[in-house]
């Protein structure tokens, strides 16, 4: 509570701070970190998240070698006890966080600011324009802006910044590293869950979502006897309900967070745990990555591409419409609509006459747009360092 209203112990040495909302954010930012602190090891480096999920994801991936705040409230005092306790030399900020205050108290205080990885979806423009007076005291105080794609760019410049203070350097999310931590890991699960069976998994699922992936894997089981769900929620605070549904499809349901490892017997895994994600992803065959159903615009589909997995999504993709849409022409994402097209597709996905070219067509796309990473340590160098 103390630190949401700006008070917290100093960091001090004028700390590098770099402000990612939650676990997406900190891990798309994750290379960028660790070359700061390789090419800068005498400038300390300040990281802030919004959410626990996000801190947890801090902590786990560079234990004390940054430090932790939770950003403060968006109020003028919260703010400037934040700005004043921590000095920071510059500023990067994940994706499009855009709080009026902090930008601009930040730009008042010779701040210098830059929006990395920036997306923009028509729908948040059209938001953003309602607030039009707000919105434009928050982007004229960022010195520049990194767009993931030129769609984005054009909609920054709709709502009247400089085209001269952004740049297209694509999304350091398909830059994303796979360590052969998660990898084996991945491969343990599997081989604990049978390694001949086919493995669906339902990612970073939301409320209703659930329900969708246990429909169709009820109805995949017809064909496919043998077939295991692991069913990762997004959200903490519900992994019990999640279990307890899942626990009306099947009496073989088991938790990461329980003692017994899963087995050939288990039908029904919850991933309640965090930072695991990739691992899940690798010990699965076909993916649905969630938020894509319930109306948010979906989760991130390079994770499972960059692991060479076949990729379902739901209609709602706004926040990664551009990179859905290069998987999907590509051929390794594949929309549905319904719990039955769910079920249609996946069994489809199954048969590796159509799994492998889907996988391979991830691999390609995320090889083919690697490089974001190092634009963007050469935009930090310029505006920031």
């Amino acid at each position: 509570m103390l630190e949401r209203l700006g008070i917290s112990a100093p960091v001090g040495g004028n700390p590098f701070w770099i402000h990612a909302v939650s676990v997406g954010e900190v891990i798309a930012i994750s290379p960028l970190v660790e070359r700061l602190l390789l090419s800068h090891p005498n400038r300390p480096i300040l990281i802030t998240t919004m959410t626990p999920t996000g801190a947890s994801q801090v902590t786990q991936r560079f234990t004390d070698s940054v430090h932790h705040r939770y950003i403060p409230w968006d109020t003028p005092g919260s703010v400037k006890r934040f700005i004043k306790r921590h000095q920071p030399c510059a500023g990067l900020i994940v994706e499009t966080e855009l709080w009026p205050n902090l930008l601009q108290n930040c730009h008042l205080s010779g701040v210098p600011l830059l929006l990395a990885n920036a997306r923009l979806s028509a729908k948040s423009m059209r938001g953003y324009q309602r607030f039009a007076s707000l919105t434009r005291v928050a982007l004229d105080a960022l010195t520049h802006i990194c767009a993931q794609h030129s769609d984005d760019a054009k909609r920054f410049i709709e709502l009247g910044v400089d085209p001269l203070r952004i740049s297209v350097d694509g999304s350091v999310k398909y830059d994303l590293s796979i360590s052969n931590s998660d990898l084996f890991q991945g491969k343990s699960w599997r081989d604990q869950l049978g390694a001949d069976r086919p493995v669906l998994i339902a990612a970073s699922t939301h409320e209703g979502e659930d329900a969708i992936a246990l429909g169709a894997w009820s109805q995949l089981k017809e064909q496919l006897p043998e077939l295991a769900l692991i069913l990762v929620p997004r959200h903490p605070e519900r992994f019990d309900a999640v279990t307890s549904l899942a626990a009306r499809f099947s009496d073989a349901v088991m938790r990461r967070s329980s003692e017994v490892s899963p087995n050939k017997a288990t039908q029904i895994w919850i991933g309640d745990s965090l930072g695991e994600l990739l691992a899940y992803y690798a010990a699965a065959d076909v993916a649905f990555v969630g938020g894509s159903f319930s109306g948010t615009g979906g989760h991130n589909p390079l994770e499972p591409a960059a692991l060479g997995k076949p990729i379902i999504m739901g209609p709602s993709r706004y926040n990664f419409a551009a990179i859905s849409r290069e998987l999907e022409e590509e051929g390794a994402l594949f929309e549905v609509s319904c719990t039955d097209d769910l079920a249609q597709r996946a069994r489809e996905l199954f048969a590796p006459a159509h799994s492998a070219p889907a996988c391979e067509a991830g691999l390609r796309v995320v090889k083919r747009n690697r490089g974001a990473l190092d634009r963007l340590i050469l935009q930090v160098e310029r505006h920031l360092l």
